[in-house]
Parts: structure tokens; C-alpha cells; sequence
């Protein structure tokens, strides 16, 4: 397991895993799926602060952080994303991936990290939780996928 900068080569199987993310699960609120070129924007636009993780070879999971509102006054929290492919999960690939996308983010002078967990994804709640995030808030009903309400519970770590 390597954890590296995002590559535009990492594209290609870091769509396939969001898309699959996005169609398949309430980790995410969004329908809309990605496209190879979106994920490679996106990797170039946020340089060191996109992380992936490289198993034999083959970018299986990344985390990434991006400004969490607009406006001087948020300059120093950020939002952050996670997905890793199935086989990636359960190996410490997470924990690694963020500690690495942590470290990027201190440099950066970043003071917090906000992690928006679905209320849906009691796994993703416990991981947070065990690196160190504590909830701060549940919004109540504000996603809407698969033909229900979903809450929203927001998460940050103090940096």
C-alpha cells in the first residue's frame, strides 16, 4: 500500500469507485455521477491536498479536502471526502490516507476538518469517530436519494 499525491492516471479507477459510491449507496446524497475528466480536474486543481491510495499498483481509494464555505472568514476549515474501493477497505487504508491528507492540511495551516456523514453510514460515523473526529451537529432530513430523507451529521477534527 502506497499513499501518494492524486495522479491524472488515477482517474480512470478513482471514477469507477465514486460512481459506484454514487449509485449504489447513501454515502452520498448526489445522483449525478462523475466523469473521468471531472475527477482529473479535480485532482489537478487540489495538488497535494488530493490523496490516493496505491494497492499493487492502482489507485483504490482516495481523500481529498476543499474549502468547507466561501469567505475569508472559513479560509482555515475544510470539507474533506473519502472513498476507497472494495478492496481496499478494512486494511488501514483510510486511516493512512487521512493521516497523510492531515499532514497536507497542517502544512497548509489548516485548523479544522469537517467530515459530512451521511446518517445512513454508521460505519463511516465509527471511523471518524476513531481517528480522532468528534459530532458536532446532526442536520435533520436535508439529503434526499433512493426516494427518502436522510440526515446529515457533521463531524470535525481540530487540526
Amino acid at each position: 500500500m502506497i499513499i501518494r499525491p492524486g495522479r491524472p492516471e488515477d482517474a480512470a479507477p478513482l471514477t469507477a469507485i465514486l460512481n459506484d459510491v454514487i449509485d449504489n449507496t447513501t454515502i452520498t446524497f448526489t445522483s449525478d455521477r462523475k466523469t473521468e475528466a471531472m475527477v482529473r480536474d479535480d485532482i489537478a486543481s487540489r495538488g497535494p491536498a488530493y490523496q490516493v491510495v496505491e494497492i499493487d499498483g492502482v489507485a483504490a481509494g482516495y481523500a481529498s479536502f476543499f474549502p468547507f464555505r466561501s469567505g475569508p472568514g472559513y479560509a482555515w476549515t475544510k470539507e474533506h471526502s473519502i472513498a476507497l474501493g472494495q478492496g481496499a477497505r478494512g486494511q488501514g487504508a483510510g486511516r493512512a490516507l487521512m493521516t497523510a491528507l492531515e499532514e497536507v492540511a497542517r502544512g497548509e495551516g489548516v485548523h479544522s476538518l469537517i467530515a459530512g456523514v451521511s446518517g445512513e453510514n454508521p460505519s463511516g460515523r465509527a471511523f471518524h469517530v476513531a481517528i480522532g473526529f468528534v459530532e458536532v451537529a446532526t442536520l435533520p432530513e436535508v439529503g434526499f436519494k433512493f426516494g427518502r430523507w436522510i440526515d446529515l451529521v457533521l463531524m470535525q477534527k481540530k487540526l
